[in-house]
């Protein structure tokens, strides 16, 4: 069984670049976030922007923990360089530290371009409004989520029921990652019931006092048939596909 939901980083790249080709910007500087995430996408975004002639004269990389002032240091170096198209992939979170304090000292005006990955763009919905405020005139790309009736009855089910058990909260929404998610965990269960549950059983891990909680939890004796291909020809699926 596996799940086609995410976009490749390659084809992530791709589209970010086809931005810049289209306005004719001949220079670009990522600004990504110090981790496994925020460094994923360099050199696909690399070489992408490298084969439209592209430079990148300098990569800007924030300490996911930055302080406003860290932030504010980076951001004013960049406005002593040339370089004025800026390609942020980040968290919402960080993004929003970002944004704020770029609109602070004048860097979101005339002048300025600003870039998002689908790692910002995918979250717009759960962004305070102040920071939206904030990010107008950005450019960005984000998971197509291609609209049916399936996906059309699920959310009118899933904000009724988020309603209930939320009242105080109106304006909730889900993204393409809970989207794909309630696919994932709906694919395993089908997947499971098409093995049958008559064995389904935990073998425990041998006792040790080195052991971290998480390794003694017990592992699953039918794990190995569901790492097996499994066509689900009957599934409803609200993003991607199944293979």
């Amino acid at each position: 069984m596996e799940a086609n939901f995410v976009i490749d980083l390659g084809e992530k790249a791709q589209a970010i670049s086809a931005i810049i080709k289209a306005f004719g910007w001949r220079e670009a500087v990522p600004i990504y976030v110090d981790n496994e995430f925020g460094e994923g996408i360099v050199p696909y975004l690399i070489d992408a922007l490298q084969d439209i002639y592209v430079r990148v004269p300098y990569r800007s990389v924030i300490p996911p923990s930055a302080t406003d002032d860290e932030m504010g240091q980076e951001l004013y170096k960049l406005m002593t360089m040339q370089t004025r198209v800026f390609i942020v992939h980040m968290t919402p979170n960080l993004s929003s530290q970002l944004f704020t304090k770029a609109n602070e000292i004048g860097m979101m005006g005339e002048g300025y371009v600003w870039i998002i990955t689908d790692g910002v763009a995918n979250f717009l919905n759960s962004i305070a409004p102040s920071v939206l405020e904030s990010m107008q005139g950005v450019l960005g790309v984000k998971t197509y989520v291609p609209q049916s009736k399936e996906l059309g009855n699920f959310t009118v089910l899933w904000k009724r029921k988020f309603q209930q058990e939320n009242p105080t909260i109106t304006d909730a929404a889900l993204n393409v990652y809970g989207l794909w998610a309630y696919d994932s965990a709906s694919a395993l269960a089908r997947a499971v019931e098409k093995i049958g549950t008559a064995n389904l059983g935990f073998e425990k891990a041998n006792a040790s006092s080195a052991l971290t909680d998480l390794e003694t939890i017990g592992v699953s004796q039918i794990g190995p048939k569901l790492g097996k291909p499994y066509r689900l020809p009957d599934l409803e699926v609200l993003v991607g596909s199944l293979v």
